[in-house]
């Protein structure tokens, strides 16, 4: 099967994506004519992946902001100049992901095509459109969280503020919904899709072109619901009964329940479907990025609100090269300042994070049992199964396993939040939402925070985070793309009025207090 699966990567992505990019008379680039579902599939994951991990507004975005990673050279990003162009690249990226995910449905449900999307057992319509629909979900979610009202469009839902992906007739001034909107009707999409999946969840669909879950129906549906929790939580204060009713449904219909449910998307060894950070340090030979010296203390159990040391530190992070030791890099230093530490004087990623297959992690249980925690009050016995899972996931010791899990402070909201911003790492957008959700954990450095103090060429020196924008705190979104202000102004204006300024320290409504 692995070998099925990275054929069908190397192969059919780099077909469907230089087919669906090819401008022609006539032709709608976004919109790929007389593809099979299972080459769309694949290229639709692949999509989604490389732009929830891209370089733009992966690491040189929402992995500085919650500051996992601090930069070696070209520091701005760390300190809040961010591009216009990375918006504009998430954003084509994310909406040409999901208009092939629309064709996935429309091939599914055409009287004239849904015969041959299934042909030679690929799976049943109703699973097909089941599936799509779950990774739809997942990359509005990913547009949503970064801007906040977007553009959006629902299999369920026809609300007429919906407008995203409509192409008879073509529609290129869409409304934004309301993020508010946007969220509710993301929960529902999954308890329908899940639905689905669970009535035929003995089945596959898409096998080997389904990169993430080889066509298990039965994961599927465990990620739907387990989602659901994800989304649910987003409204714990903002819609308690929502909250409620969204959370224990999908807890009832099965959710991940063990390191062997996690959906994750693993990248091939060969060029050119290497990992996006392999990309943009190997294949690019650059060692932009080191691990923030924010998380090498916290894993060293230098952080007194966690004395304990944690032994994923040598899988997050190398030692650095001169010393042999992990040093993590001053987060947030001016250009001048990061050119006083050498790359090979600080920690950069660790070997497993930096392979060019690596597995990019979607959700995993981990996340689902600190969900749960926190659901039930913060209970212990989840906090603790979270933790495990983690540790287990990145491969520990079993031994070092149960030594950490015995010095574990009592499970409470700062605690559970701080373990769960651990676990996340590498994920930096689902992590840079929990932060803006809860304000956790709370020792991200701020405007004016000593970063670093010490002897630097000789003498004394003092280095304060000094960010170029915002409000002195972490971004709360990233600007609209600026193709957005000309072609689609009326809307990107009316989005401006009911959200608030084109500026990152705006925040989202989900994230409003």
């Amino acid at each position: 099967m692995k070998i099925n699966r990275l054929y069908i990567l190397g192969g059919f992505v780099s077909l469907i994506l230089s087919t669906s990019c090819v401008d022609g008379i006539n032709e709608d680039p976004n919109r790929p004519s007389s593809v099979p579902t299972t080459s769309l599939i694949t290229s639709s994951q692949k999509l989604l992946v490389d732009n929830l991990r891209s370089e733009q507004v992966s690491l040189r975005g929402s992995m500085l902001f919650v500051q996992y990673f601090a930069q070696n050279t070209y520091t701005t990003q760390s300190r809040y100049d961010i591009p216009f162009s990375y918006s504009d690249d998430y954003w084509k990226g994310l909406y040409k992901t999901l208009n092939n995910l629309e064709e996935v449905i429309k091939l599914n449900t055409d009287p004239a095509t849904k015969e041959v999307a299934t042909a030679n057992g690929v799976g049943r319509n109703a699973t097909q459109i089941a599936i799509s629909r779950v990774l739809k979900t997942y990359a509005f979610y990913a547009l949503t969280d970064v801007f906040g009202d977007v553009p959006y469009q629902s299999y369920g839902n026809k609300d007429a503020d919906f407008q995203a992906l409509q192409q008879n007739p073509e529609n290129i001034t869409p409304k934004y919904a309301a993020q508010e909107k946007i969220y509710t009707d993301l929960l529902n999409e999954l308890k329908a899709a899940g639905d689905t999946l669970i009535k035929y969840q003995s089945e596959t669909t898409f096998g080997g072109a389904d990169i993430i879950y080889a066509g298990s129906n039965q994961k599927w549906a465990k990620l739907a619901n387990s989602l659901r929790l994800r989304f649910a939580t987003r409204l714990k204060e903002k819609n308690p009964s929502l909250y409620q009713e969204h959370f224990q449904d999908a807890l009832n219909k099965g959710v991940f329940v063990s390191n062997g449910d996690n959906a994750s998307f693993k990248y091939s060894a060969t060029s050119p479907n290497e990992a996006p950070l392999y990309r943009a340090t190997v294949t690019a030979n650059r060692k932009d990025f080191a691990v923030s010296r924010i998380l090498v203390d916290l894993l060293k159990g230098a952080n007194p609100v966690l004395p304990v040391a944690d032994p994923r530190l040598p899988i997050y992070a190398l030692p650095a090269t001169n010393t042999n030791t992990y040093v993590g890099l001053p987060y947030g230093l001016a250009n001048d300042q990061a050119s006083k530490f050498a790359a090979t004087d600080v920690s950069l990623p660790g070997a497993v994070v930096n392979s060019a297959n690596y597995s990019e992690v979607l959700m995993e249980y981990a996340e689902v049992a600190f969900l749960i925690s926190e659901y039930k009050n913060w209970s212990q016995a989840d906090y603790q199964a979270g933790v495990q899972a983690s540790l287990e996931k990145w491969g520990v010791a079993a031994t070092d396993v149960t030594t950490y899990l015995g010095k574990l402070p009592a499970a409470n909201q700062k605690n559970v939040l701080t373990q769960k911003y651990i676990a996340l790492y590498m994920q930096g957008l689902e992590a840079w939402s929990e932060y803006r959700r809860t304000g956790y954990p709370d020792f991200l450095a701020k405007e004016g925070d000593v970063v670093f103090q010490g002897t630097i060429e000789g003498s004394e020196v003092t280095y304060r985070f000094d960010p170029l924008f915002g409000d002195g705190g972490v971004p709360s979104r990233l600007y609209y793309p600026t193709k957005e202000q000309n072609v689609n102004k009326a809307n990107y204006q009316q989005a401006l009025s009911a959200q608030g300024n084109d500026k990152i320290e705006t925040k989202p409504w989900v994230f409003k207090k």
